[in-house]
């Protein structure tokens, strides 16, 4: 009930956010229900039902990224002051987020199996009733208590990893030592994506003499891919994800190198400082982005169009990494109010400060731009 008039009591901006994590749960949720009803129309085709359900790991992690991201920003994570003096201790601070996650995600999935029902024609009533039954097995009875441990998967999985952060999050701000420390996971997110790009164009060698059978299926007719393929991608995304925090703060390094400007010195601090907070997901929009440039290479290559199941996972997964990247970024400004402050009393003229701001935007852009082009460019030399 605490987790509740939280969320009703906070500004329109975290309302806003906490919708964001509703819709995604409620995608992911209905991708994991219309998983259950291909495997109840097709019994006997097991495997390619496991394979739709591993593709649905792909959204879900999305789901669970931005949920821990958002809860971050939350109230509930944050005036730690106020809910300890109403009682509640270290420990019932992460427990209230990961509340308020799972009140959020648990309402996306029951929208979810909702709409799911409602499509397959078990709940009738409007115009819409029973559009997708043959596809969604309406012929077979649907098993409720599978289906209600399928998409409880969305809210225990995102509030535990949302308790687990925010405990973390606040043993960190107690240690200035390590908030003061560069990132150091360039040199490994470097190896882990050269890495991955060395699989990918092996794969792309011997992709004429894989056989057909050996292929992992591509959701949306977008054909199959060799398994190292799979691997590579899943290689350089994890590598880019840790590596783009040491590339943030080493740009912020170049900024204020050689007899700065004013400007530059400033903006290149704050983008040294904001490093650690909007790298890694600035690292996943880089991934998503790289992938999605992929896939549109072998849409105009021949493939078949997207299904919409597939368009509703890409999308999900899209603006999931937007809004996590956004949601870094306005935590990363509200960390730096402070300093923000100090300079607006000794006298800093607001336009240096918006003339920082969108020079560190500026950076970034010039940063990931290029990284992805090049990451989707050598990916996209296995796909035939």
């Amino acid at each position: 009930m605490l987790s509740l008039r939280v969320a009703l009591g906070s500004r329109p901006a975290v309302l806003a956010r906490r919708a964001l994590v509703v819709a995604a749960a409620a995608g992911t949720g209905f991708l994991l229900l219309a998983t259950l009803g291909h495997a109840l129309v097709h019994p006997g085709d097991t495997g390619r039902g496991l394979i739709r359900l591993a593709w649905c790991a792909v959204p879900f992690a999305a789901t669970v990224h931005l949920s821990v991201f958002v809860a971050r920003t939350e109230p509930s994570g944050r005036l730690h002051a106020g809910l300890s003096a109403a009682g509640l201790g270290r420990h019932g601070l992460p427990l209230l987020g990961a509340a308020s996650t799972a009140l959020s995600t648990g309402l996306g999935v029951l929208l979810a199996l909702l709409a799911f029902l409602h499509l397959r024609g078990d709940l009738p009533g409007s115009p819409l009733g029973g559009a997708l039954a043959g596809p969604l097995g309406a012929d077979r009875p649907l098993p409720l208590v599978g289906a209600l441990t399928l998409i409880a998967l969305v809210p225990v999985v995102c509030a535990v990893a949302t308790a687990y952060c925010l405990r973390a999050a606040r043993t960190a701000t107690t240690d200035e030592t390590a908030l003061r420390t560069p990132p150091t996971g360039l040199p490994w997110g470097a190896a882990l994506t050269t890495i991955g790009l060395a699989v990918e164009i092996t794969a792309a060698h011997d992709a004429r003499r894989t056989p057909a059978g050996t292929l992992l299926p591509l959701p949306g007719g977008l054909g199959g891919i060799a398994p190292a393929v799979a691997g590579g991608w899943i290689l350089i995304a994890i590598g880019l994800v840790l590596a783009m925090p040491g590339l943030l703060h080493e740009c912020g390094r170049l900024l204020a190198s050689c007899r700065p400007t004013a400007l530059r010195l400033l903006a290149g601090r704050a983008l040294q400082e904001e490093a650690p907070r909007v790298g890694r997901p600035l690292g996943v929009l880089c991934a998503v982005c790289a992938a999605g440039l992929a896939t549109t290479a072998r849409l105009d290559a021949g493939a078949r169009p997207l299904g919409p199941l597939t368009v509703l996972g890409a999308t999900l997964v899209a603006v999931a990494a937007a809004a996590t990247a956004l949601t870094a970024t306005v935590d990363a400004r509200r960390a730096r109010r402070p300093s923000t402050s100090a300079l607006t009393r000794l006298g800093a003229p607001a336009s240096l400060l918006r003339s920082a701001a969108t020079l560190r935007t500026t950076t970034a852009l010039v940063l990931v731009a290029p990284v992805t082009w090049l990451v989707s460019h050598l990916g996209t030399l296995p796909l035939p």
